[in-house]
């Protein structure tokens, strides 16, 4: 596997080097399994897509776009106000 640099901001790569340590790890393993397990808007969209689905497949729930909407403010909610959150 060949490397690739990347330039960030000194700032950026100390707080990298932080979250790496705390974590027991190297930045360059942070920064692999960030681009791995990190969802695009489109992949998102599908995986939601998919959940529908399911759900309607194998439960007659049809979720509808309002309720989808309501989960995913109470999600970011939910996660806004963990004290291990990105603020």
């Amino acid at each position: 596997m060949s490397d690739a640099m990347i330039r960030v901001p000194t700032e950026v790569r100390d707080r990298l080097a932080v979250i790496a340590e705390s974590r027991g790890t190297s930045i360059r393993s942070l920064v692999q399994e960030l681009a791995e397990t990190t969802l695009t808007a489109e992949e998102r969209h599908e995986r939601a897509e998919r959940t529908r689905a399911y759900l309607a497949e194998h439960f007659g729930v049809d979720v509808t776009d309002e309720e989808s909407a309501a989960m995913r403010r109470k999600l970011r909610s939910a996660f806004a106000d963990r004290p291990d959150s990105a603020a």
